[in-house]
């Protein structure tokens, strides 16, 4: 099991961001002293990028002309953005040759769409990873875990049959889309003030159609803003929860790859660590 993380990514921020470089900095040092594995990423060529985004957005992330309240031009950005992604197909190509990796790194990517950043996300990285990896693994599932809809993600694969996304997040909420499923993108919204145990029964749903497209490769964006104290949303699972949500997937026997997306509460170190004793 490989962590791939870097504190570089930590070197860039804004005060009162959710998207906070302590974020990573907590949660790596936690897992450092836990006593797994952390790597150093690779980074990400523009040549990977466009695998699913236009050159027209890596042009305005790479020379920092786009205005986003959420998604700021922070200096330097294209360098970490690039890190992130390098990360996640780091992740892959690892869990794709018999190991597990972890991808811990920001900014997060699940929002950014073939032609649009937003959300916290420049790059959609497990998108990326995912087109990096497609023609080895001939099918690639992709579940998505965070309380915000992957919208990024489903853009850039809708319609694809070798791709198979399932989404479940809390609506109504940010970015508002994710309410039906088409095709091979399968969303779950859950009401706000969903339990565990109401969760786990919907997430058993999506697990059976892993189980059916049979995939050669799961890709997981993992959230930790289900959590019941995080401050940007309102489903309430627990630090446990992850431990069986790792676990429901892990019976598969199927080989996962991790890519951190959200996850703003102070336990966000100790809910990757429960989800990830649910795969060891």
């Amino acid at each position: 099991m490989k962590i791939i993380s870097s504190l570089k990514c930590t070197e860039y921020g804004q005060p009162g961001h959710p998207e906070s470089p302590e974020r990573i900095k907590s949660s790596w040092e936690f897992l450092k002293l836990e006593g797994y594995d952390i790597v150093e990423p690779s980074t990400a060529a523009q040549e990977d990028v466009l695998l699913a985004h236009s050159k027209g957005l890596l042009e305005q992330v790479e020379s920092g002309t786009f205005v986003d309240a959420d998604t700021p031009a922070f200096p330097g950005i294209m360098e970490h953005a690039l890190l992130s992604a390098g990360a996640a197909i780091d992740a892959a190509k690892i869990s794709f040759n018999g190991d597990f990796g972890f991808s811990l790194m920001r900014p997060p990517g699940h929002h950014a769409t073939e032609e649009n950043l937003g959300g916290f996300c420049y790059f959609n990285n497990i998108a990326i990873a995912t087109k990096s990896i497609l023609a080895k693994a001939k099918k690639v599932a992709i579940l998505d875990i965070d309380v915000h809809h992957g919208n990024g993600t489903e853009d850039i694969f809708k319609g694809k049959d070798n791709v198979l996304f399932i989404s479940l997040h809390q609506s109504p909420l940010y970015p508002g889309s994710g309410l039906y499923s088409k095709k091979n993108c399968l969303n779950f919204p859950l009401a706000s003030g969903t339990t565990e145990v109401e969760y786990l029964d919907v997430f058993k749903q999506a697990i059976l159609k892993l189980h059916q497209f049979n995939p050669g490769l799961i890709g997981m964006s993992c959230g930790f803003d289900t959590f019941a104290e995080d401050h940007l949303a309102g489903i309430s699972l627990n630090i446990d929860s992850y431990y069986k949500i790792a676990q429901l997937v892990s019976q598969l026997r199927i080989p996962v790859f991790c890519v951190l997306e959200g996850g703003y509460s102070r336990a966000l170190p100790q809910c990757i660590d429960s989800f990830l004793q649910g795969f060891e």
